[in-house]
């Protein structure tokens, strides 16, 4: 789907104007991309801080889980 868009804007800008060069192509396609992984990097980043953001609280003991496991140990 990338693709077929990209051939689009390509066809789009040859068309208009005599068209981009190949250089000009090259630094908008990659500046795309680079923007494109620096939001994934932003929104990865933001999700890092959740398990900060309360204090730790002590787990109740739970009566049904307080032995070991030891099954087949004998």
């Amino acid at each position: 789907m990338f693709t077929q868009s990209l051939n689009a804007a390509l066809a789009a800008s040859e068309s208009a104007a005599g068209g981009m060069s190949t250089e000009t192509q090259a630094l908008l396609v990659g500046g795309g991309i680079f923007l494109l992984f620096l939001l994934m990097l932003l929104i990865t980043m933001s999700y890092s801080n959740v398990g900060n953001r309360h204090q730790v609280k002590p787990e109740p003991e739970d009566t049904h889980r307080t032995h070991t496991n030891k099954h087949g140990h004998h």
